[in-house]
């Protein structure tokens, strides 16, 4: 196969790809709805924040799901009318996931790894979807880097893979609350701190943003 070429001024336009972590009730999900035209896989509770907005869903229950999901992201016509796509949450989805496979599997043990690296593979190719901005959420921990700090970081089942995900996007937010004036607001922490995971590779945001998507969208790509 011979190789393919282009231009890094080119790159954004394959969309931004963006990793959100945080605790309950830090905001990840109504980021959604900041989202330019989306359309969102996820586990069987936590939209009902997004009430109030009309936004498609597609319900994964089995790792067949998500994959037939990704596919239809990829290549069906009807997707095209979406401009990005929300996985909401990675944490949940891996956990329902893994929890019906598990019950199929003759050996729970072989089966767990290989869910899980389906899993990661699978994190890979919505990260790598073309001409489509994709919001990965995740639930957040208290957890070891890869040399001994404790930090809060993105949950996933098994050790090392909550480590692994920071490193596949290069818009990584820690989703928190701050209070300012005696009251709290949610805000994206968009750089790495002594006690968080985050990076912001475009170089177009502050430490600290407002957790809208859309806004956070049109800074990285200077519009």
């Amino acid at each position: 196969m011979p190789l393919q070429w282009g231009t890094t001024d080119q790159a954004a336009l394959h969309g931004v790809k963006i990793l959100a972590y945080g605790g309950a009730g830090s905001g990840k999900t109504h980021m959604i709805s900041t989202l330019p035209a989306p359309v969102i896989a996820s586990a069987e509770s936590g939209l009902l924040t997004l009430r109030k907005f009309q936004i498609p869903f597609a319900q994964i229950r089995t790792l067949m799901d998500i994959v037939e999901f990704y596919n239809w992201c990829k290549s069906s016509n009807e997707a095209r009318q979406f401009a990005s796509v929300g996985v909401d949450s990675l944490s949940e989805i891996a956990e329902v996931v893994l929890a019906h496979e598990l019950k199929l599997a003759k050996d729970p043990r072989q089966a767990y790894g290989e869910i899980i690296t389906k899993m990661l593979s699978l994190t890979r190719d919505f990260r790598d979807l073309p001409g489509k901005h994709v919001y990965i959420s995740a639930k957040a921990e208290w957890s070891k880097d890869d040399v001994g700090r404790v930090m809060w970081q993105p949950m996933m089942p098994g050790s090392k893979l909550g480590n692994q995900l920071p490193y596949f996007f290069d818009e990584v937010f820690y989703a928190h609350t701050q209070e300012w004036e005696g009251k709290r607001y949610h805000v994206l922490q968009t750089q790495l701190s002594a006690q968080v995971v985050a990076k912001d590779r475009s170089g177009s945001l502050q430490p600290m943003e407002q957790p809208h998507l859309g806004q956070i969208i049109n800074k990285i790509l200077g519009a």
